[in-house]
């Protein structure tokens, strides 16, 4: 009997065990907490708009409705503050009041003084603005987080993913519940489960919950390829897969399955003799056609393959080419109005292609406006660069293009508003390079590296930057780095690994000799450029205009200094922690091999990114640096074959470099 009731007492523990982990799987005890505090103003602790806040803050948990949503206002004008919040359709009332009431308290932690902020809670998110925000449809700010483990076959994997998530697209935008919310699995042949959960805010319409689900769809793979979990995350919808559960499957699964294609009706018996003269009769017609398809497919695969390798520079701008982007095009007169009519309070900066502006869309959303001059001709060839190129180029590490605009002789670039500005405004601006200590500029080197590496490598083209340089580097509001102005950029088609040009241009100091003499220019064009950025980065001064009380150039007295093991003079004193001595020597290191004479001695940014990567890599000796600028002669000045004197460059993000002196033509030989 004793036996029995050990058995009965080992089946109980068992059960219990699996159900913990049930629930553990599902409701997971690490809270995952994500926050963006918005640059739109700030207010002081005994401000009325903080009294507002705190009050409606305060109201969120205990009067959020049983569908987890919640919106309110509380006062008038400058004052006004809107509130909104929702719950994971998955939850209980009384967990949803629970896990808000967490939530309102953390996001008045993260974003203390802020007029906008935004924070996603593990199974919530609130968010305020001194802007209208209840009814309107908010892409960002976006963000991404994903598992730290891939799938073995992505695009199996993805092909099943993709089925499931639009399923629970079309059920979440267009079902009558006013959760507008959808949860399913999918089975993966020869892996295993995908759980995923979409949804909206309350407030949207259907059409705008399927737009704001599609574009976050979109973006699984750009942000977070190969990932067995991801989740995107917008102030008006939610996108989450896993290949474990995560969520309640009881209030969830009971709601929607995913559709099952109906069995086929069985085929009645054919009389005897018929069926195999008609088997043959399908045959004859069938295979003529599904031949005649796989034939002009060819053709059309060889032709565009052959029109791919045309040079980007000598394609015409007709509405052909037009049409292959034309869902990134904007009206006219939308962003006239998000300019404010291009008034001077949004300009940002002007540059010998055009005047930069800061502009606000209808939604919301800020935006870098870089409208092209009419009388540029060289203007032309930098729209067609950036349009037909940069759309084409999703990293994190680079400023993306939202959107263009043509209307009669206006053109313009529309992209992302990067809130920091250009690198160049920190790191030599005596009053704001302190502020960036060595942790921040080694993240910074890393991600421009990562960004050249997936123009040079990862990316589906093979793209040439040509004007790497620090005020074509723009930080967003966590400091990382995204590489900007892909107006003199050139794509390589596949194999290829060097062009030559009679047209030099890009910025004096970052050129390779290669470049400047001969007109050769490759991806060790790029990695030259890298290693000067890098070894202004670590010394805190322009390569235009280093003075060390003597006639030396930048690379000249960091190689003096460590061929004579006197690299700390050369290092910014602002980096002052001795701790990290050794990591910025290495990086001083990494440089002085990007920027060695002969091109063929530089290494690859793959092999930077690794070196960044490893301290534990053995790093070759660095030859002599490139030494071609006379010291009459000022580095940072901008060239470009034209017949204008002067030139005037402006970044996306408005940083203005005005360069008046006599431009001589260089002729490469």
């Amino acid at each position: 009997m004793s036996s029995w009731k050990w058995l009965s007492n080992f089946i109980f523990l068992i059960c219990l065990i699996n159900l913990v982990a049930t629930v553990k799987s599902q409701f997971p005890t690490q809270i995952f907490i994500h926050f963006e505090c918005l640059n739109n103003g700030s207010y002081t602790s005994n401000s009325t708009y903080k009294t507002n806040l705190d009050t409606l803050l305060s109201s969120v948990s205990p009067n959020i409705n049983t569908n987890g949503f919640y919106n309110a206002s509380r006062g008038e004008n400058s004052d006004r503050v809107n509130v909104v919040a929702l719950c994971r359709a998955d939850l209980q009332p009384s967990q949803c009041r629970d896990y808000v009431d967490d939530a309102t308290g953390r996001i008045l932690e993260m974003c203390p003084g802020q007029k906008q902020a935004i924070l996603w809670h593990e199974f919530c998110m609130v968010r305020y603005s001194n802007e209208p925000i209840f009814g309107t449809l908010a892409y960002f700010p976006n963000k991404t987080a994903h598992s730290g483990e891939n799938v073995s076959n992505s695009d199996v994997f993805y092909q099943e993913l993709n089925v499931l998530l639009d399923s629970l697209r079309d059920h979440a935008a267009f079902n009558s519940s006013p959760k507008k919310f959808a949860g399913a699995t999918r089975d993966v042949p020869d892996y295993r489960t995908i759980y995923a959960f979409e949804q909206c805010t309350p407030d949207i319409t259907s059409d705008e919950c399927g737009d704001c689900l599609t574009k976050s769809a979109q973006q699984i793979r750009e942000c977070c390829d190969g990932a067995r979990g991801v989740r995107i995350l917008r102030p008006s919808c939610y996108l989450r897969f896993e290949t474990d559960p995560f969520y309640n499957a009881t209030m969830v699964e009971t709601v929607f399955q995913p559709p099952t294609p109906p069995m086929p009706p069985p085929r009645p018996p054919q009389p005897p003799g018929k069926g195999s003269n008609k088997t043959r009769t399908v045959i004859i017609i069938v295979i003529p056609i599904v031949v005649c398809l796989i034939l002009a497919l060819c053709i059309t695969i060889y032709l565009k393959t052959k029109k791919s390798r045309k040079h980007w520079e000598e394609i015409d701008l007709d509405n052909d080419q037009i049409s292959t982007v034309e869902s990134l095009q904007y009206e006219f007169g939308t962003i006239r109005d998000a300019t404010n009519n291009f008034s001077d309070a949004n300009k940002l900066g002007q540059g010998g292609f055009g005047v930069v502006y800061k502009g606000k869309l209808p939604k919301g959303n800020e935006i870098a406006v870089k409208r092209l001059s009419r009388d540029s001709g060289q203007g032309d060839v930098e729209f067609k660069n950036e349009v037909l190129l940069v759309a084409r180029l999703q990293h994190r590490n680079l400023v993306r293009l939202l959107g263009f605009s043509v209307e009669g002789s206006e053109r313009l670039l529309i992209y992302e508003w990067v809130q920091n500005g250009s690198l160049d405004r920190f790191i030599f601006d005596p009053n704001k390079h302190p502020y960036i200590d060595w942790g921040k500029r080694y993240i910074i080197i890393g991600g421009v590296a990562k960004g050249l590496l997936y123009l040079h490598e990862d990316s589906r083209l093979r793209i040439i930057h040509r004007d790497l340089k620090a005020s074509n580097v723009l930080l967003d509001g966590e400091m990382n780095a995204k590489i900007s102005d892909f107006g003199m950029a050139r794509l390589f088609v596949p194999n290829e690994t060097q062009h030559s040009t009679s047209r030099i241009v890009g910025t004096y100091g970052y050129m390779a000799p290669e470049y400047v003499i001969h007109g050769h220019f490759s991806i060790k064009s790029d990695v030259f450029s890298f290693g000067v950025l890098v070894l202004e980065i670590i010394s805190g001064q322009k390569t235009s205009n280093f003075r060390n009380g003597s006639m030396d150039n930048l690379l000249s007295c960091v190689w003096k200094n460590w061929q004579g093991g006197t690299v700390a003079d050369i290092i910014d004193p602002a980096l002052t922690s001795l701790g990290s001595l050794r990591d910025i020597t290495r990086c001083i290191h990494i440089g002085l091999l990007c920027v060695q004479e002969n091109a063929a001695d530089r290494p690859t940014m793959a092999s930077v990114v690794l070196m960044l990567s490893s301290f534990s890599l053995t790093l070759p000796v660095p030859s002599q640096p490139a030494f071609f600028l006379s010291s009459t002669v000022d580095p940072e000045i901008s060239v470009r074959r034209e017949n204008d004197l002067s030139t005037h460059q402006a970044d996306d993000n408005g940083r203005i470099s005005i360069n008046d002196a006599s431009m001589s033509e260089l002729h490469p030989r």
